[in-house]
């Protein structure tokens, strides 16, 4: 197996703290605090589940981020 590669340590982030915040604002917030992806996804998106280190998805509805996972 190959070795692991020496990742810088993802940002250490509240992500319960995104929930009810507008997306634009969520998203500005998450890079300002170092998340390198932001990713916007519709209620029901399929997705993989593909883990992409240093970054952050937002489920958002209405304008406004009802989930928020890494990866």
């Amino acid at each position: 197996m190959a070795p692991l590669p020496d990742l810088p340590a993802e940002p250490d982030d509240d992500l319960d703290a995104y929930v009810g915040l507008d997306a634009e604002a969520a998203a500005d917030r998450a890079r300002a605090r170092g998340w390198t992806d932001v990713r916007t996804l519709a209620p029901g998106t399929i997705i993989t589940l593909q883990y992409v280190f240093g970054r952050l998805n937002f489920e958002v509805e209405a304008g406004t981020v009802r989930r928020c996972w890494k990866g």
